[in-house]
């Protein structure tokens, strides 16, 4: 990997890896991008188990059966400091759009991804990868 492509590690924007929380199995890979001072986040790849469906079968409106590969699930997050808030992100599970926010940590390796309903102490957490 280029020298360039790690030039600036406190950003987001980059592909990243998601693990599922149960089985602690690669879940999917989002790749984050920024435009106007956002950033958004569409799914590039999953990978299903045997009984998972590749549409996003509780989603809601427009995004009903959508395919997965393709979804935009962070979008209308912007520069807070050393976090990105304001955004909200889509779970393609359970088809429920929550609050989020996220942060880069460990030298640009590792994203915090905080997904809540009103105040961030009512959420969940995950931790992704950099890919790329």
């Amino acid at each position: 990997m280029s020298s360039a492509a790690w030039a600036d590690n406190s950003s987001p924007v980059g592909l990243w890896r998601n693990v599922d929380d149960v089985s602690g199995k690669p879940r999917a890979l989002i790749r984050i991008t920024e435009s106007n001072g956002t950033l958004q986040g569409r799914i590039e790849k999953v990978f299903l188990a045997a009984n998972e469906s590749p549409t996003c079968a509780k989603c809601e409106g427009a995004l009903k059966n959508a395919p997965v590969v393709g979804l935009v699930i962070l979008s209308g997050l912007k520069k807070d400091g050393n976090e990105y808030t304001g955004g909200q992100i889509l779970d393609p599970d359970n088809g429920k759009v929550y609050s989020s926010k996220i942060s880069v940590t460990n030298g640009g390796t590792k994203l915090n991804v905080r997904g809540f309903i009103g105040v961030s102490l009512l959420g969940r957490s995950q931790v992704w990868e950099r890919q790329q």
